[in-house]
């Protein structure tokens, strides 16, 4: 890579007061689409490689979820119009006299992921899948045609944005929404939905967390069995925090219960998704899995992007792994920000822009290690070809 495509610069000290940090589970109508775009991505992959020999142009990242309508009480609800999830977007549907089967692929790749992520949720009653996916344009069809030395084409102007390390409270959110959506735990407390959503504010030296989890109504059968399920998220997710180091944190679960008017957090199906909560591709998590709006961020939405050329997917992947290597394989590196810019047409391996800001040991000068950041970099760009593989068999999460 050309010293000139590379800006090094320090890393400008946090500010330290305050710090933000989001995360939604697997259940939240966002993280829905978000999935559901990033499965389907992965079934045409699958289709076209075993059909055709090879990745055929598509990119399936624009997805909608309209939500439907429930009653939720005590002892078991109903819910009383399914939600609706449309797929949209482009993949080739025809080569030559072959035509591809998108209806089938559509419904199999959205089926099979609610069937293995939301067990509360029947795909059959409470969800309507459409199909709204058309084929490419030409131009980007040609584009993800071209190869140069085996390397693709660039089929968009983007950029991708990682951080390394992930701080105290970022890892605090992280591991408390997995803690409370493990499968294990949930299957010895099936009360519990898979839609989570946590918010954590760090001011000054006082952690907080707010915390939604969408009880199934079924398992609860009065307000009594809801508190005590209450309580043991409570207990959970002080057990996360002590694990990791925080003393002293201020957890409040459903804060919009009001046991006075019999207002809880009852769903039929574990999902807010049932019942008018509506959800987008892109409005999530990003692909560290959390929301940070003190960190750097991109609006890339990368599910359901093709795993072949889009660099709004690659790039993302790439600067989050780059960050960390940078972290784990230079000692004198304490933190890393990395910034992949692309330009359509360039070969995926060649960004436009490639701009690494770090936190350095003492007074020491990024550009002092610039010859090592090259060959680190280096190396994770010749491999960005290679990602095709971990995409498709799902090894890179991206929410």
């Amino acid at each position: 890579m050309p010293n000139s495509n590379l800006l090094l610069s320090r890393l400008p000290p946090p500010t330290g007061r305050v710090d933000i940090v989001e995360r939604k589970g697997r259940g939240h109508p966002d993280t829905i689409c978000d999935a559901m775009a990033e499965a389907l991505s992965r079934r045409l992959c699958v289709y076209y490689r075993e059909t055709f020999g090879t990745v055929l142009h598509h990119n399936v990242d624009k997805a909608l979820l309209r939500g439907g309508s429930a009653k939720p009480a005590f002892g078991g609800g109903e819910v009383t119009a399914p939600m609706d999830i449309y797929l949209a977007g482009r993949a080739v549907d025809r080569v030559g006299t072959d035509r591809i089967p998108l209806d089938d692929l559509v419904m199999e790749s959205a089926r099979s992921w609610l069937v293995d992520n939301l067990p509360g949720l029947d795909p059959d009653r409470h969800v309507r899948i459409h199909n709204l996916l058309r084929p490419g344009s030409v131009d980007l069809v040609d584009v993800f045609e071209r190869v140069q030395d085996s390397v693709p084409r660039a089929n968009d102007t983007s950029v991708g944005v990682g951080y390394a390390p992930l701080n105290a409270l970022e890892r605090l959110v992280l591991r408390t929404e997995q803690c409370l959506t493990d499968r294990t735990r949930i299957d010895a407390s099936p009360a519990r939905g898979e839609d989570v959503k946590i918010m954590g504010l760090r001011s000054d030296n006082k952690t907080r967390l707010t915390i939604a989890c969408a009880m199934i109504d079924r398992y609860l059968n009065d307000p009594a069995d809801y508190e005590a399920e209450r309580s043991l998220i409570l207990t959970d997710v002080r057990t996360v925090a002590h694990d990791l180091g925080h003393a002293d944190v201020e957890i409040t679960v459903n804060a919009a219960d009001e046991p006075q008017s019999g207002s809880y957090y009852l769903t039929v199906t574990g999902t807010s998704a049932e019942s008018g909560d509506d959800g987008q591709v892109g409005r999530g998590n990003r692909a560290n899995g959390l929301i940070t709006p003190y960190r750097p961020m991109t609006l890339e939405a990368a599910a359901g992007k093709n795993p072949v050329n889009h660099v709004g997917k690659l790039y993302t992947a790439t600067a989050l792994r780059l960050s960390q290597a940078l972290v784990d394989e230079l000692e004198e590196v304490g933190a890393a920000d990395c910034f992949l810019v692309s330009q359509i047409g360039r070969p995926i391996t060649e960004p436009w822009l490639m701009d690494i800001r770090l936190s350095t040991a003492g007074d020491l000068p990024p550009d002092a290690l610039r010859s090592r950041i090259e060959e680190i970099g280096a190396r994770h760009l010749a491999s960005i070809p290679h990602l095709l593989d971990e995409f498709i068999e799902g090894k890179i999460d991206l929410f």
